[in-house]
């Protein structure tokens, strides 16, 4: 007589399914909203994107303005879309910063417990910060409007121009995001954030659209400046003149930065969490 034992081990577990890019996106954008609704319960979080542009307008505008272009109204038609640039750059600072204290407070280590993508939590972290720019420019356009700033070229070229800054923005915001994760404390970040975006903005078309008068070494320097590109881009585009190549040069610039340093962020953020 043949007996039946039953195996009272239980089943190995199966291996999680691959969470699609969709299931992703969707998961980075539930946690934008969460950073969204942080700014909304936090407004004061958003002070300094608020001031910061109507102070660099109103100092350069008034510092520079006579000695580059002969009057402040002519070098307002130029500086704006520069420091559209310029905004773009700076605007993405505070997210180191922000990403390195919630790292601190042990939000991201809730994060990683949840079942979502691993990417998530960063994704959402940079989606989320789009109000941060919206700000900005909108403080921007809106005070250098007051000032005598005119747009010059169809609404579809406008879009354009703050499209494309958009793009450079997100773009830049992966570098804070890894500067904001190799940072030892949130003190840091600010430091060393500067380290590189300075050197960017102001060695650059920003200020001075001729760079003809700058040292042969600045002048080498201006021409493959990405920022460079991005500026006379959305001058191109919002007050007229030729935009050449200076969109697409941009746009490389934005999808190599993002393929050099989302990879590297993503490495990080598993080594921090």
């Amino acid at each position: 007589m043949t007996t039946m034992t039953l195996d009272a081990r239980p089943a190995a577990a199966e291996p999680p399914a691959r969470i699609s890019p969709r299931r992703t996106m969707r998961h980075g954008l539930t946690l934008a909203w969460r950073n969204i609704a942080q700014l909304r319960h936090s407004p004061e979080k958003l002070l300094d994107t608020t001031l910061m542009p109507i102070v660099f307008l109103l100092l350069f505008l008034y510092v520079f303005g006579g000695a580059v272009a002969g009057d402040t109204h002519s070098y307002l038609q130029q500086l704006l879309p520069g420091l559209v640039a310029q905004m773009a750059m700076f605007a993405t600072m505070g997210l180191g910063t922000a990403l390195n204290e919630d790292i601190h407070r042990g939000v991201f280590d809730r994060f990683r417990s949840l079942p979502i993508a691993r990417s998530a939590p960063l994704i959402g972290t940079v989606l989320g910060d789009t109000v941060r720019f919206i700000v900005v420019m909108t403080m921007l356009v809106g005070f250098g409007s007051i000032l005598g700033f005119r747009f010059h070229t169809d609404p579809l070229s406008v879009l354009a121009a703050f499209a494309v800054a958009y793009v450079f923005y997100l773009a830049v915001s992966w570098v804070s995001v890894l500067v904001g994760l190799l940072a030892p404390s949130p003190e840091t970040v600010q430091g060393l954030a500067f380290l590189w975006v300075m050197p960017l903005t102001f060695g650059s078309s920003i200020l001075v659209p001729d760079t003809s008068t700058m040292p042969g070494w600045l002048e080498a320097w201006t021409k493959v400046n990405p920022v460079t590109h991005l500026a006379e881009s959305v001058r191109a585009l919002t007050v007229g003149g030729p935009v050449g190549n200076h969109v697409w040069y941009t746009l490389a610039w934005a999808a190599g930065i993002i393929a050099v340093t989302f990879p590297l962020a993503m490495r990080m953020y598993s080594r921090r969490t």
